[in-house]
């Protein structure tokens, strides 16, 4: 059974910092491009940042220079590292992982709230 678990969000104030986790099993997670999706309330699910099996990285236009995604394929773990957070990157965040667009998974998501 393949689950993807994240952890790591909640309140925090404008400026502040983050760091997310998802801890994936049931998959040979070396293998999976992994992505951050998030979705704001009554907008679209958008792709933030994803890693590829070789560790490339992709980010939105919207979070360069201030997420930052990585792996650790030993801890079957993905990050990402959220600095100087917006009010604007109030969101429910997904993990996501994918294989060659085959096979696709999806966490159940973790809320993050950025307000002072």
């Amino acid at each position: 059974q393949v689950q993807l678990v994240e952890s790591g969000g909640g309140l925090v104030q404008p400026g502040g910092s983050l760091r997310l986790s998802c801890a994936a099993s049931g998959i040979r997670f070396s293998s999976y491009a992994m992505g951050w999706f998030r979705q704001a309330p009554g907008k679209q699910r958008e792709l933030v940042a994803s890693i590829s099996s070789g560790g490339t990285t992709t980010y939105a236009d919207s979070i360069k220079g201030r997420f930052t995604v990585s792996r650790d394929n030993a801890k079957n773990t993905v990050y990402l590292q959220m600095n100087s957070l917006k009010p604007y990157d109030t969101a429910v965040y997904y993990c996501d992982a994918n294989w060659h667009g085959f096979a696709d998974y999806w966490g159940r998501g973790d809320k993050d709230t950025v307000s002072s």
